[in-house]
């Protein structure tokens, strides 16, 4: 295993998601931990794709850890859980499996009738890698976030109207 190639992947990955929080416009004091959980989440997937693990899964397993310690993160700096986790994963996307498919899907237009066949079939393998990966970093993400979650959404939308009706009462007094 190259471990200097991994760290060095995980912290491109992590300047990638600063990059990407400054895009967002998240709040200048969480741009460190955006980066951290950048490198984290990076250096997770590529470290399970050098043991020989699946890229679907090992990008899973990468926005979990996201997930987890954007949650972990947000409380201890006040802000939403998503200003951390969605920069930080958005490097961990299938960018060359997608350029993979456009380029397939280009290519099935000139191809003759030996090679369609091959083409075809490398184009749908990459396609449907990156739609998988994208699904898995969504999953990843999205299960901490409703796993932590105290309240449901129904029950906080009650408890605001009641709030609002309270406060509506308070003031015509």
């Amino acid at each position: 295993m190259e471990w200097f190639t991994i760290i060095e992947k995980a912290f491109w990955a992590g300047a990638a998601a600063i990059g990407f929080g400054v895009l967002f416009n998240v709040p200048v004091r969480t741009l460190f931990f955006v980066f951290v959980l950048g490198v984290c989440g990076s250096f997770v997937k590529f470290t399970l794709i050098e043991s020989g693990a699946n890229v679907v899964i090992a990008a899973f397993v990468g926005a979990t850890v996201v997930g987890f310690l954007s949650i972990w993160t947000s409380l201890s700096k006040h802000a939403p859980p998503l200003v951390f986790s969605i920069p930080a994963v958005i490097p961990m996307v299938p960018g060359i499996f997608a350029y993979r498919t456009m380029i397939g899907l280009i290519n099935l237009t000139a191809t003759a009738d030996a090679n369609y066949m091959q083409v075809l079939a490398e184009t749908c393998n990459n396609g449907a890698k990156a739609s998988f990966i994208l699904m898995s970093l969504s999953v990843g993400v999205g299960i901490p976030h409703l796993i932590t979650r105290k309240d449901s959404a129904k029950e906080m939308v009650i408890e605001t109207k009641r709030r609002i009706v309270v406060k509506a009462k308070k003031k015509r007094r």
